[in-house]
């Protein structure tokens, strides 16, 4: 029995924070049936995606000294300060981080077995026979290979406000997961600022509609666990300068840069208990925090400098409307709104101001409130103006002011004097209710509270830009032979994606909460698993459920077709694996049995290429083997070593030791995948992070690139057929991302 070998550090590389990526224009409306067959997938244009900067950008703004002479200061300002924590001593989250991770393994060379312990369980693992003794001291190298982030599907408009704007370039600019979004809808094409560790909760523009300010919560690691503000670039994504780094406790809830003084200060209201608004000179690393108070003992929704009065905040939220000014000591005095006594509302939901300088505050009992400038009392209130909850203001440039309900899902058009004029719109339901309104080049955009966003205008009526999945994602699944693929989530949607023109073909909502999806193998059906036991098959033409079955009343965790496309095999959480035999062309379905020697939920599946074989991963770290038409245990490993695997989504396998980091409890990766050419192995795991592997990685010290964007865990990651491309799900973030394999 080989020695045992312990970890002996890490290797790394630095990459910038930004990616960008052009695709095809979307199909004018969603598509019923597949793409039609394509040329491989790098025929695409890929120019853009080596540049920060698409060229058409480019040619918008040269470069950062375009606005250099307005005050704004080179990144190298902020590397080494003392108020302003950096965050530039870590490579950049956008990877590719080298890293390799050990962890205990004992090698047996007269068996050719692999020894893995983990939580002090052992799984022993067989090689093939005609596999070179491995030294288990030896550091594999990295992959050849690496990622780029190319699109990102979805948007955080479930509990998140004021996040989504217009840039002069014609990009919208919003967020989800650890991720900001550039999208330039007329050209189809996505950057990315990729600089945070976790959720993004806020975004802030600068008045100069360059720079962009975005908040985030606290990391899931020691190194990543500072909530902070970004400061950058929106033409290089370059990160100017880091606020609040080791300052704020929870997350920032709220961001706003000053108007009426062209943008030297930054407003930021921490979510931690005591609510604390701080303000900043974030060009200045010798001045750092001017000053900071307890906002509230109870929530903070939204926080804005005023853009007329130099040095004035509004906040409000819970039962409350503050007015702040920041004297010249830099000390913050309140004072509080004083509403009607009949109309104070639960909640103060939202803030906008007219060009008078008044504010207008939307509240959650449905009524708009007009605050003259420079006084806390309120002078007027339109009330009724929605049936619940007001959650957006919008002024608009050429006068007028719109107000949008979550509840009713009305967008409607008041007068300067906040006379209704008549003129409204209403978005329809199944896209959720308004989240947030807002103007950009002659049109309107509206964020949704089901994470869709939506572009058009009162009269003509609004399309959906960016559609999303609203609760957790682990179902993720990529078509066998065109660029499409499938995902399925707790929001009881299942949505069929094109990842050519990054567009979504359709969005079923199937009555059931699903935990996975699969395709058949000829792409015929598509396959989903419920959390109470119940799978479904459909049609992805026509969208008809063809098959529902139910096997027993835990959740399906995991679906997989047999590459003959004769058979099916489910993994449940009552840790059984149900077999059945297909019919009809994947629309009949008869079970063959059950097979039965887990002690613990099936996680994840694989089927041999010859369809005879099973392999079975469990939740207290099982490697078993079946016999696929018996249903019953192949009680030998040995016998199984040279069996060629059609899949490797278990990521206890002898070809998947080195993916195991160190002090691994069995739980920290969840999903795996190999490409079709067998060169690569790509996992997600339960830090949000998607690493790349050479494959196999058989070596128990395997160097992986890693790359982040996911703000939680990682559920699924899938190649795309012919390897060109990774899909990643993420489970909380409900994001989806694209990856292109360079």
């Amino acid at each position: 029995r080989g020695p045992q070998h312990q970890s002996t550090g890490s290797l790394q590389s630095d990459s910038p924070a930004s990616s960008s990526s052009l695709s095809p224009a979307p199909s004018p409306s969603p598509r019923a049936t597949p793409a039609p067959p394509h040329l491989n997938y790098r025929s695409r244009n890929n120019s853009s995606s080596s540049n920060p900067t698409t060229t058409s950008l480019t040619k918008r703004w040269n470069s950062t000294g375009d606005f250099n002479t307005q005050g704004l200061l080179p990144a190298s300002r902020f590397t080494s300060t003392k108020s302003l924590l950096n965050l530039y001593s870590k490579p950049s989250q956008n990877g590719p981080i080298l890293k390799h991770g050990t962890h205990t393994c004992q090698y047996n060379e007269e068996e050719g077995s692999m020894r893995m312990f983990i939580r002090g369980r052992p799984v022993v693992m067989y090689g093939p026979s005609d596999h070179e003794n491995l030294d288990p001291a030896k550091v594999a190298p990295p992959p050849q290979s690496k990622l780029k982030l190319e699109w990102v599907y979805g948007y955080r408009g479930k509990d998140c406000r004021s996040n989504l704007y217009m840039l002069p370039t014609g990009e919208m600019v919003y967020f989800v997961a650890a991720v900001v979004v550039l999208f330039n809808v007329e050209e189809q094409c996505q950057r990315h600022y990729t600089g945070h560790t976790d959720d993004v909760k806020s975004i802030a523009i600068h008045p100069n509609k360059l720079v962009i300010a975005s908040g985030q919560c606290a990391g899931h690691d020691r190194l990543d666990a500072r909530p902070h503000v970004r400061v950058w670039n929106s033409v290089s994504l370059a990160t100017l300068a880091v606020v609040g780094a080791g300052s704020l406790e929870r997350a920032v809830s709220c961001l706003s840069f000053s108007r009426a003084d062209g943008g030297n200060l930054l407003a930021v209201v921490d979510e931690g208990a005591d609510r604390v608004l701080s303000v900043w000179d974030w060009q200045r690393a010798d001045r750092g925090c001017l000053a900071e108070t307890k906002c509230s003992v109870d929530t903070v929704i939204a926080a804005e400098f005023h853009p007329l009065d130099r040095n004035q905040i509004v906040t409000c939220g819970k039962g409350h409307i503050a007015f702040w000014t920041l004297d010249a000591s830099n000390v913050l005095y309140k004072r509080m709104g004083v509403f009607d006594t009949r109309d104070k509302p639960k909640y103060v939901t939202c803030l906008g101001f007219n060009h008078n300088g008044d504010v207008i505050s939307g509240d959650s009992s449905g009524s708009l409130t007009v605050w003259s400038r420079g006084t806390s009392v309120a002078s007027r209130t339109v009330r009724g103006a929605h049936s619940g909850g007001v959650f957006s203001v919008c002024a608009l440039r050429e006068g007028g002011l719109l107000s949008a309900g979550g509840k009713d899902g009305r967008i409607v058009l008041f007068d300067d004097e906040l006379n209704a004029t008549g003129t409204e719109a209403v978005i329809e339901g199944h896209y959720g209710g308004v989240r947030v309104v807002s103007e950009g080049r002659g049109r309107l955009l509206v964020g949704t509270t089901r994470n869709c966003i939506l572009v058009g205008d009162l009269q003509l009526g609004f399309t959906p830009a960016v559609l999303g999945h609203v609760d957790e994602v682990w179902g993720l699944a990529t078509h066998p032979c065109l660029p499409q693929f499938v995902s399925a989530g707790w929001d009881r949607l299942l949505q069929l994606w094109d990842g050519m023109s990054h567009s979504t073909v359709w969005s079923k909502d199937i009555d059931e909460r699903a935990q996975c999806c699969a395709w058949s193998s000829d792409g015929g059906v598509v396959a989903v698993g419920g959390c109470s036991g119940r799978w479904m098959v459909y049609d992805p033409q026509t969208r008809a459920l063809l098959a529902d079955h139910r096997d027993g009343s835990e959740p399906i965790q995991t679906i997989v077709y047999s590459p003959n496309n004769q058979m099916v095999a489910l993994g449940a959480r009552d840790n059984f694996i149900y077999i059945y035999q297909v019919d009809d062309q994947g629309a009949r379905y008869s079970r063959l049995g059950k097979c039965v020697g887990h002690s613990s939920f099936i996680t994840h599946l694989d089927w041999s290429e010859d369809s005879q074989y099973l392999r079975s991963n469990s939740g207290d770290y099982e490697l078993l083997y079946w016999n696929a038409s018996t249903c019953r245990q192949v009680t030998s490993p040995t016998s199984m070593r040279d069996i060629t695997w059609a899949s490797n989504h278990c990521p206890i396998t002898f070809t998947t030791v080195g993916v195991w980091p160190e002090g691994a409890d069995g739980t920290d990766i969840n999903s795996c995948d190999k490409s079709s050419d067998n060169r690569l192995a790509v996992t997600g795991d339960d830090f949000g992070k998607v690493k790349l592997y050479a494959y196999p990685v058989t070596q128990p010290k395997s160097v992986c690139a890693t790359y982040g964007g996911h703000s939680s865990h990682v559920s699924c990651v899938r190649f795309s057929s012919d390897g060109t491309r990774v899909l990643s799900a993420g489970g909380r973030d409900a994001a989806l991302m694209q990856w292109a394999v360079e």
